[in-house]
């Protein structure tokens, strides 16, 4: 289904559907031998969600390299970087914490499982903000395992076309700390003028020393829709008929770093061929060739202390 002005969905719709798609990528990540991440949540988080195919994806019942054994190593390469993109999310939240903030902001948290599994220091207030509906079940069924937040976790339940600052306000919010924000996975699901108006939104609510995080997606400006759903036909033989083309907003938007520079930030980038590198880990040479995401740049940054 198209996106729609007001648009909601659950974990097994539309946008939802992708935060399970990721949260499956995160299970299947964690049981590589490569130890690049450990999720223990995103397992029982997805069967929860009830989406047949991931629940099959995450308890091994599908090889996804094999569905389509000639781009078997750009699916590998795929699972790959779902592991590194929580890696360097992971890894930011580390260098915000050891620079001593102790109060974070996780952005369309969907089925993120950080408030749960990070080693946060002691007093760290953790806010994590997404519709009602994704926020009551993923803390209905973590309670359920019983998993227990390791830092003061606070939901935020609101949409972000709607006043979440506000919200996040009147849940303790404190706009006189530095905050470290993180909008992973985020950006392509917003039209190009709520993308600038969340930065707008984040920059005012940042103290001084405030750090930041999300990823910037330069393929979005000629996606190819059409190709896009050819390449998922496999999928969809596999029972997963999830259609990403109607789902993401693509065509020409700000650019991120410019755009957060503009606002004050200090802003860096690590493109997916040295955040790879970084970790060793080898990304087939055809991998970014007609791929929207291959682009993909993640970007990091913090609001300079007065």
């Amino acid at each position: 289904m198209a996106r729609s002005e007001g648009d909601s969905w659950d974990l097994a719709s539309s946008v939802g559907a992708t935060a399970t798609m990721v949260a499956a990528g995160r299970a299947v990540a964690s049981r590589d031998g490569r130890g690049l991440i450990d999720d223990p949540f995103a397992a029982p988080l997805v069967r929860a969600v009830g989406i047949e195919f991931f629940s099959k994806l995450v308890d091994g019942d599908v090889d996804i390299t094999a569905i389509d054994p000639a781009s078997a190593a750009t699916m590998q390469a795929r699972i790959d970087e779902m592991a590194l993109r929580t890696r360097f999310f992971d890894d930011y939240f580390a260098d915000s914490t050891r620079g001593g903030i102790r109060q974070a902001v996780i952005l369309a948290s969907g089925l993120d499982s950080r408030a749960y599994r990070l080693p946060w220091p002691q007093g760290t207030v953790v806010y994590e903000i997404d519709q009602p509906a994704v926020i009551e079940f993923k803390t209905t069924t973590l309670a359920g395992i019983g998993a227990e937040p390791t830092a003061d976790r606070r939901t935020v339940a609101i949409d972000l076309r709607e006043d979440w600052p506000a919200a996040l306000r009147a849940a303790g919010f404190d706009v006189t700390q530095p905050t470290a924000w993180c909008a992973e996975g985020l950006l392509i699901y917003l039209p190009s003028e709520a993308q600038d108006l969340l930065f707008d939104n984040i920059t005012e609510l940042s103290a001084p020393g405030s750090t930041i995080a999300t990823e910037y997606v330069p393929g979005l400006r000629n996606f190819d829709a059409d190709k896009a759903r050819a390449d998922s036909a496999k999928m969809r033989e596999y029972g997963l008929d999830l259609d990403m083309p109607s789902l993401i907003y693509h065509g020409e938007r700000t650019h991120v770093m410019d755009y957060l520079t503009s606002l004050g930030w200090h802003i860096t980038g690590v493109p997916r061929p040295e955040l790879f590198a970084r970790h060793g880990v080898p990304l087939p040479e055809f991998a970014d060739v007609d791929d929207p995401l291959g682009e993909i740049v993640y970007v990091s940054g913090y609001r300079p202390k007065v």
